[in-house]
């Protein structure tokens, strides 16, 4: 009985009895159900038989469709990309706003006054030192001359008659045949004329130069400005009638911090012969649309002081300017090298994320478990970030994917294709 028991138990065993209960219940239910005398029964033995006999097939096929089913396969680890840090040595390099000058720079104005009356320039151009660029009225500026020549002519006549006096009243006078105070009268005469001579000569030259200064020239070469008046104004000394600038070389004013100063004034110290230092600090201009000046340029000089309300130094650089290109007043970018951080350190600035001030980085050990390091950062080189402290050369980071893991998790590393720049 107990082996029969024990048997049937393990037959049993994780198979549901809910069947094997309603079959029973079945089967009490028919029994008990009253029939009149002499009455067939509606369900005959054999039909009560079929009856329990599905319902425990049913059960059975319930429990082993259950039991047919699978636990779910574990997941995937994620896929991330990763790179390796990088050590190398590394050039800093410092940006700064720079604005664009005329190595000379000159006002062209008139020496006289009167009314302009022709511009002999052409705006825009490129003119050479001498050209005439405009012209005031010389009419009055001739008078003036032929009126000091007339001068002069008078002042010398009279130079003539007061020599010939000298002269004949000198052996007379050693005569006694006139009085000595005539022959001095005679001598007296002749040096103020001699005087009056040169007076009246330099009134002519002066007057040459104003008719020379009605022809107003350039005093530098360089590209010439829009004309400030026109036609036909009366202008003086203090009119501005355009402005002409040399170009090639062509200044750079930028700013830098004092401590930025300090890191490259060793080479930018004692530069009495400015365009022929040759320890100058090499230059590179970043125009406004982002293109990079094919021409390099040079550090100068720096200006005699600090601003004390900014904190910084001015500098003026200079670049070559072939065919005129760069013009006064243009607004750009130089950069230069002011360090050298050997050893350095390097991770895409993607594989770096920031919480509230910290800097961090997730990297994959040997077993491709993901630890979450706090780093500690220094500059941007291009799409690069130099790290301080909290990596080692050769550590894997995580560049893409960071949102898929946390500290401790697996993951399935892919080295990353994407080309990274540094600069």
């Amino acid at each position: 009985m107990l082996a029969a028991r024990s048997r049937w138990l393990r037959l049993t065993r994780g198979v549901s009895l809910l069947p094997t209960i309603l079959a029973i219940q079945t089967i009490r239910s028919t029994k008990g159900t009253p029939r009149r005398p002499n009455q067939a029964s509606r369900f005959p033995s054999s039909r009560r038989r079929l009856a329990v006999l599905g319902i425990l097939t049913m059960g059975a096929a319930v429990q082993i469709n259950g039991c047919a089913r699978k636990a779910p396969a574990p997941m995937a680890p994620p896929s991330v990309s990763v790179v390796n840090v990088i050590e190398k040595d590394v050039p800093i390099s410092g940006d700064w706003v720079a604005t664009l000058d005329g190595f000379t720079t000159a006002q062209i104005q008139p020496e006289v006054s009167g009314y302009l009356i022709k511009q002999d320039y052409r705006e825009g151009s490129f003119v050479r030192q001498g050209d005439v660029l405009f012209e005031v009225d010389p009419r009055p500026f001739q008078a003036i001359l032929d009126q000091a020549r007339g001068q002069l002519a008078q002042a010398n006549a009279q130079l003539g008659l007061a020599t010939i006096n000298v002269n004949r009243d000198t052996p007379v006078a050693k005569l006694h045949a006139i009085p000595q105070s005539q022959l001095d009268n005679d001598i007296q005469t002749k040096l103020s004329t001699e005087a009056a001579v040169q007076t009246a000569q330099a009134a002519v030259e002066q007057a040459e130069l104003n008719l020379g200064f009605t022809r107003v020239r350039s005093l530098v070469d360089g590209i010439a400005g829009i004309a400030q008046t026109q036609i036909g104004s009366l202008v003086g000394t203090g009119t501005v009638l355009t402005t002409v600038s040399e170009v090639d070389p062509i200044k750079v004013y930028f700013p830098i911090s004092e401590q930025e100063y300090m890191r490259i004034a060793d080479r930018i110290a004692g530069t009495v012969n400015l365009l022929s230092n040759t320890r100058s600090v090499p230059l590179e201009l970043i125009l406004s649309d982002g293109r990079t000046y094919s021409q390099k340029g040079k550090i100068i000089f720096a200006d005699r002081q600090v601003d004390p309300q900014l904190g910084t130094i001015r500098i003026v650089g200079s670049f070559p300017n072939p065919g005129n290109i760069l013009r006064p007043g243009q607004f750009g970018r130089v950069r230069t090298t002011t360090d050298v951080r050997t050893g350095a350190l390097l991770v895409p600035q993607r594989a770096v994320t920031e919480l509230q001030g910290n800097y961090q980085v997730a990297t994959v050990d040997a077993d491709n478990k993901v630890a979450v390091q706090k780093v500690t950062v220094g500059e941007k080189i291009g799409s690069m970030w130099i790290i301080s402290n909290g990596l080692k050369p050769g550590d894997r980071v995580i560049t893409q994917g960071l949102q898929k893991v946390g500290d401790g998790l697996i993951v399935q590393p892919v080295p990353d294709t994407a080309q990274d720049r540094m600069n």
